[in-house]
């Protein structure tokens, strides 16, 4: 009966330090999320158009978030197994580039503009050419409203997809699949204290 009883002690305490050690390192486990900045999360509708920033997945710190790029291209890569999340982000490059289109617009109509106001003898300000200049920077400004809009919500979109179609032993750590749902001490049949756990299927 002595021996029985050391025995299930040994066991116990066995159980114990292996539940505790898997308990820390799964704890210690990395996120495999990508999560923006702070910041960045924070962007809404009409936000400004400068680069998101990201942590990419197993990483952690402010020191170690990357810039996804003017295009996101740099954050494609993480995400290129989530469809839909590349789909959002072909939709935030598409509007990345109409933005760099209607800031050339705008640029350029402004500098027509500006050439033809001394062209002749006299300054001249409402030319034909200077009309359709002006005309054409006015529906560059107005159209920067429209593209501004959703362009941000679409690379937020992208993350979010990408976070979502993971399955769930990726998102971070798999402690809570793998913890009992009860702790506790049972006997025997013959009255040895044992370890009790309980897992809810």
């Amino acid at each position: 009966m002595f021996e029985f009883s050391r025995v299930y002690r040994f066991f116990l305490l066995l159980s114990l330090s292996v539940a505790g050690s898997v308990s820390i390192s799964l704890a210690q486990s990395k996120p495999t999320t990508i999560r923006l900045s702070p910041e960045d999360q924070e962007r809404g509708q009409y936000g400004p158009q400068r680069n998101f920033f990201f942590l990419p997945p197993g990483k952690t710190g402010e020191d170690n978030y990357l810039s996804a790029g003017f295009f996101g291209q740099k954050l494609r890569p993480y995400i290129s197994s989530s469809p839909t999340a590349v789909a959002e982000l072909d939709n935030y490059r598409r509007q990345k580039t109409l933005y760099l289109i209607d800031k050339g617009v705008l640029v350029s109509s402004i500098l027509v503009y500006g050439s033809q106001v001394f062209r002749k003898d006299e300054a001249q300000y409402l030319s034909t050419t200077q009309q359709v200049a002006a005309g054409a920077a006015v529906v560059s400004l107005v159209a920067t409203l429209f593209i501004n809009r959703h362009t941000n919500e679409y690379l937020k979109q992208a993350v979010d997809n990408y976070n979502s179609d993971l399955p769930t032993g990726r998102q971070g750590s798999v402690w809570p699949r793998l913890r009992p749902a009860g702790l506790g001490v049972a006997t025997t049949r013959q009255g040895a204290p044992i370890l009790a756990l309980r897992w809810q299927l």
